[in-house]
Parts: C-alpha cells; sequence; structure tokens
C-alpha cells in the first residue's frame, strides 16, 4: 500500500517532464532549429534589423537554407545577426555574398536573404561575417508615399481646375472647331520642310565653299591659302608704310616752307613780303609794267615807220616773198 503514492509521483513526473519536452520539441520544430541535422554558423551586422527575431527563416536564392539563432547588440549603432545554415550550403555560399533583410511577402514575416555575388570567392566557413545591405525602411516607405500622395492630389485638383478652364474657355474651343486650322497646320508645316530643305543647301554650298578655300580653289582659297600672297602682302604693307613716312616728311618739309615764308612776310623781310605787303613796292611794279608796256607799243610804232621809209621798204619787200614762197609750196 505504501508504494502506490510513490508510484503515483513517478508517474506525474514523467508525464510532466514528457509534456514539457514535447513543448519543446515543437518549438524547436516550429522555429527551423535543425536539430536533428548538422549545421554551421555564419554572422553578419546591421544597424537596424527592423523586427528581426530569433526563429525568422533564412533564404539563399529564394531558398529556405536555416533560421535566425539570435541577435547580438554590439553597439548603439552595430547589432549582430547569428544565422544556423544548413552543413550542405558550405559548399554553396562564399564569402563575398551580401545579406539583406526582407519580409515574407508584403506585410509578412521578417526574412534573412543571402545574395550571391557575381564574382569568384573563397567558400564561407564557420563563424564569418558577411557583408550586409541596409534594409528598405518600412517607416520611411511609408512617409514617402504619404509624400507622394499627398503631392498626387495636389496635381490631380490642379489638372481639375484646368480642365474646367478648357471646358469654359470659348476661344479654345472656337479655334478647335475651326476647319481651316488643319489646313492651316498643313501648309506650316510644309513651309517648315521647304526652309529645313533650304538651309540643308545653304549649309551644303557653305560646306562647298568652305571645301575650296582649304584646298586653295579660288580668289579666297588663293589668299588664305597661298603663302607667297602672304610675303607679298608684307612687302606692300612695308613699301605703304615708307611712303607714308617719305609723305609725312615732305608734309613736314612743306610746312616747315610755309611757316617760313608766314614768318617772312608778317615780319617783312625777303621779297614776297615787298610784293603782297609793301604797297611802294607795287605801284613800283606796276609802273614798271606801263613803261615796258609803253616801250612795246613805241618799238611797235617804229618798226612800222622803217616798213615805210624807203631805206628799209626793199629789205622788208623781199621778207615778205621769202615767207609767202614756202606757203606757196606748201599747197602745191
Amino acid at each position: 500500500m505504501e508504494k502506490k503514492p510513490m508510484n503515483t509521483v513517478k508517474l506525474g513526473l514523467f508525464v510532466i517532464a514528457g509534456l514539457f519536452f514535447l513543448v519543446f520539441l515543437l518549438y524547436m520544430i516550429g522555429s527551423n532549429s535543425n536539430l536533428f541535422g548538422s549545421n554551421y554558423i555564419l554572422k553578419t551586422r546591421f544597424e537596424n534589423v527592423q523586427g528581426l527575431k530569433a526563429g525568422n527563416n533564412v533564404r539563399f536564392a529564394g531558398i529556405e537554407v536555416g533560421t535566425v539563432k539570435k541577435l547580438n547588440i554590439l553597439s548603439d549603432t552595430v547589432i549582430e545577426v547569428e544565422m544556423i545554415l544548413d552543413e550542405k550550403m558550405k559548399d554553396v555560399i562564399r564569402k563575398n555574398a551580401v545579406v539583406a533583410i526582407g519580409t515574407d511577402g508584403l506585410v509578412g514575416n521578417k526574412v534573412v536573404n543571402i545574395l550571391a555575388s557575381k564574382f569568384p570567392a573563397d567558400l564561407a566557413s564557420e563563424g564569418d561575417v558577411l557583408a550586409s545591405r541596409k534594409p528598405i525602411d518600412t517607416d520611411d516607405m511609408l512617409r514617402v508615399l504619404y509624400k507622394t500622395n499627398t503631392d498626387i492630389a495636389i496635381v490631380v485638383d490642379n489638372l481639375k481646375t484646368t480642365v474646367a478652364r478648357i471646358n469654359n474657355s470659348t476661344a479654345l474651343w472656337s479655334l478647335l472647331n475651326d476647319n481651316s486650322l488643319p489646313a492651316d497646320i498643313k501648309k506650316s508645316a510644309e513651309n517648315i520642310r521647304l526652309a529645313t530643305a533650304k538651309a540643308n543647301t545653304m549649309v551644303n554650298d557653305l560646306s562647298t565653299v568652305v571645301s575650296d578655300v582649304k584646298s586653295g580653289k579660288g580668289s579666297l582659297g588663293a589668299i588664305l591659302t597661298d603663302t607667297s600672297f602672304a610675303v607679298h602682302l608684307n612687302e606692300a604693307i612695308g613699301k605703304i608704310n615708307s611712303v607714308g613716312d617719305e609723305a609725312m616728311q615732305l608734309s613736314d618739309q612743306i610746312a616747315s616752307v610755309v611757316a617760313g615764308l608766314k614768318t617772312d612776310i608778317n615780319s617783312g623781310k625777303g621779297p614776297i613780303h615787298s610784293v603782297l605787303k609793301d604797297s611802294v613796292m607795287a605801284a613800283t611794279i606796276n609802273q614798271s609794267l606801263i613803261n615796258i608796256q609803253n616801250g612795246t607799243d613805241g618799238f611797235n610804232a617804229n618798226m612800222e615807220a622803217l616798213k615805210h621809209s624807203f631805206l628799209f621798204r626793199g629789205y622788208f619787200r623781199k621778207l615778205e616773198k621769202k615767207r609767202k614762197v614756202p606757203e606757196v609750196q606748201k599747197v602745191q
């Protein structure tokens, strides 16, 4: 009779232990802890894990390959994530792989995605720390979405106002209802096409002219490309400069002579002053000219008197006959 309470206690303890073991087993199975398989640990670090917790799935190329073991807070800006991965992934995951935090669906649980790199690298081994990518913050995304929705609402409101103004605009509708508008637009397009064709022709002609000039054709080409022309041009410019210098010297000399004459005239020196400003000299010159004229007239009268004098009459007649003989010979 004394053994029955003891057996009951043992049975109760066994049942309770079995229940605890069953609950623990269910928990570990539910968290994908790989209790019955070989595995290894890889690590990564984030500034913000955004709700990631132990037991969340780890995926590689979309395939579940392990779970999150635990989260370690290393500092106020670094959180280390330990991942338990299947042993067979040792031959797949490399050290240059990148780890990112995502969601299972749009609003599902957080998952850890391991992204393979396109460049070769050594295989990751136990305890290696993989590089991480900053996760997309859902709160930031929602804030941006809210701002975008607000901007879209403003744009829609302005668009509604614009459409209302267009509907109330009689000028616009009259323009759109004008049957001659398509023809005018077509004519304008044709004019633009013709203008474009003319512009292309002008550009081609200009290109031809430039090409000819570069090749030395024509007067302009010869001027621009003939090196001897430049030499001759420089020589001509030099001669022009020399002539200009000589002209300047001649002008200075003339100016000096004129200045001397002006000085002589103003100072009363030289014959020019006497001729131009001395009244006595002018009267004397006039009287001399009159006397010369009178002497010339007297000489002519004397010669005429000699012609009629009986002493010289024969002599002047002979001279007159000699002058007439050559004239008759010229006429014959």
